[in-house]
């Protein structure tokens, strides 16, 4: 729930001394709800999964079959180079392993041969150590023509690109007609359905961040709160800035976020229990924090004490001053007399804020 500064509209004139009425856009119910409370963090989306696809073969590109931003499966063709001198070479490799493959037979044989000369004492031993010799020397060279065919096949494979894995074309680095060599970048292809936040926290707050922990959060421009999960955090602490990094995975399987988007939010470690209401609803210009309240048709100021605040959902806990069910005034509408008579449309429930997840999330303060 955004709260909303616009002020009520003035009474007409044949309603003097008639109560003022309050408009909902200017009211809201604190109410008795769940809040969790942790350090602040602030960082970007980024895919958990993620490929920067580069050339492995030099030569002139001749096709891209995608673009940023198109959704690929996995094996989908993204680009082909020029595979002439590739293909040549397999070729090539091809006939090698063929004239290896005869001349390591051959040898074969006449070791056998050797062997059964030697047996019927037709020559001598030597003669069967120098047919050994030639058959593993043989056989050697075949091992090294096939695996020579192996690099050029896997080359010629190379000569196509292919997406990796199901994603999205994040990047698209090269156009036909691109001359490229071996580590060219070509494109980098994303997993959206998971995405995780990249942010740190102050070391001081270390002991309230653990894995597993909910991490609620907002998306720049945004207002629904999301939530994720810590996964993993830094064993070290940075000097410079005495901030630790923390990721958190957040599901993304509806592909409602996109990678690059920059979050703020906090590690919700401390569960529990308190009244909530807006921002709006709370003068801090005074020596002590106080609200409107409405009550029997009556305006009056109420000093509160703010328990924990929460600036992503623009919340405040009242820990002493208000109970759940009290009607309050929003924004300009604070401004309205103490005593002055109101009615007042119905208001708005201050944890209904967020429509999801229904827990919120705050900051410890000792003062606001």
């Amino acid at each position: 729930m955004t709260a909303c500064g616009k002020a009520p509209e003035a009474a007409p004139a044949d309603a003097v001394g008639a109560p003022q009425a309050i408009g909902a856009e200017n009211v809201a119910v604190a109410r008795q709800d769940t809040l969790r409370s942790g350090p602040s963090i602030s960082g970007t989306l980024i895919a958990d999964r993620e490929a920067r696809i580069r050339a492995e073969v030099s030569g002139a590109v001749l096709q891209t079959l995608v673009d940023a931003g198109q959704r690929v499966s996995e094996g989908t063709v993204l680009a082909r180079i020029d595979e002439g001198t590739v293909r040549d070479l397999a070729i090539s490799a091809r006939s090698g392993v063929a004239q290896a493959n005869i001349a390591a037979e051959q040898a074969a044989r006449e070791l056998q041969r050797s062997k059964t000369l030697v047996a019927a004492g037709a020559i001598a031993e030597r003669d069967v150590e120098s047919a050994e010799r030639a058959n593993l020397g043989a056989q050697a060279q075949l091992a090294d023509a096939k695996a020579r065919l192996s690099s050029a096949e896997k080359n010629l494979a190379n000569a196509t690109i292919r997406a990796p894995f199901a994603g999205v074309v994040a990047e698209k680095s090269v156009s036909p007609g691109d001359i490229v060599s071996p580590g060219s970048a070509l494109f980098t292809v994303i997993d959206p359905r998971s995405l995780r936040v990249e942010a740190s926290v102050p070391a001081s707050a270390l002991s309230e961040v653990r894995v597993g922990a909910p991490v609620m959060f907002k998306v720049n421009g945004a207002d629904r709160m999301l939530e994720g999960r810590v996964t993993r955090v830094s064993p070290m602490v940075n000097p410079q800035t005495k901030q630790v990094s923390i990721l958190a995975t957040v599901p993304n399987s509806a592909n409602a976020l996109v990678a690059g988007l920059f979050v703020e939010g906090r590690v919700a470690s401390e569960k529990r229990i308190g009244i909530l209401v807006p921002q709006q609803a709370v003068d801090l210009a005074g020596i002590t924090p106080s609200v409107m309240r409405v009550r029997g048709g009556k305006v009056e100021k109420v000093e509160v004490q703010i328990g924990v605040r929460d600036e992503a959902a623009e919340l405040f806990e009242i820990s002493s001053g208000l109970a759940g069910g009290d009607t309050v005034l929003l924004g300009a509408a604070r401004g309205i007399s103490v005593g002055a008579a109101v009615v007042v449309s119905t208001p708005r429930d201050a944890a209904a804020r967020e429509a999801a997840p229904r827990d919120t999330t705050a900051a410890k303060t000792n003062k606001p």
